[in-house]
């Protein structure tokens, strides 16, 4: 599993997360304190603080691509 630190403050950022994460065939995680939602789910991303930084975990040991397009909300 692999793990990062992203930022969505805003509802298009949120939309463009989710169509990147859709792509890929593994699970896919977002954690805001104690929370734990699918990171392909926009309704469970946006029951969690969007105020905070989030923790991206991808549970998947070959997951480059994906790493490269979630820079754009790194924080």
């Amino acid at each position: 599993m692999k793990s990062v630190q992203i930022s969505l403050q805003m509802a298009s950022q949120v939309k463009t997360f989710v169509s990147i994460v859709q792509k890929y065939s593994y699970d896919i995680d977002l954690r805001s304190d104690r929370y734990v939602v699918d990171a392909k789910s926009i309704l469970g991303i946006f029951s969690l603080d969007l105020t905070k930084p989030l923790s991206v975990e991808i549970h998947s040991e070959n997951c480059d691509d994906l790493l490269t397009e979630l820079k754009q909300f790194e924080k």
